[in-house]
């Protein structure tokens, strides 16, 4: 596995993720069902916030 290179000018950032409770409790449930069954569990996706949008001109 390689490196990616930055072109010159531009900063990849990497910023951590948030993991909040709910995400914890279906991540362990989804092992936990892997572990007992050797299947994966379909997890629905979440619903996230919708950013703003500006408004259309009329």
């Amino acid at each position: 596995m390689g490196y990616i290179k930055e072109p010159k000018g531009v900063d990849f950032v990497v910023e951590p993720h948030v993991v909040t409770e709910e995400d914890r409790r279906i991540i362990s449930e989804a092992i936990a069902h892997y572990k007992a069954t050797g299947k994966f569990k379909r997890v629905p996706k979440p619903k996230r916030a919708r950013r703003a949008t500006k408004k259309a001109k009329k």
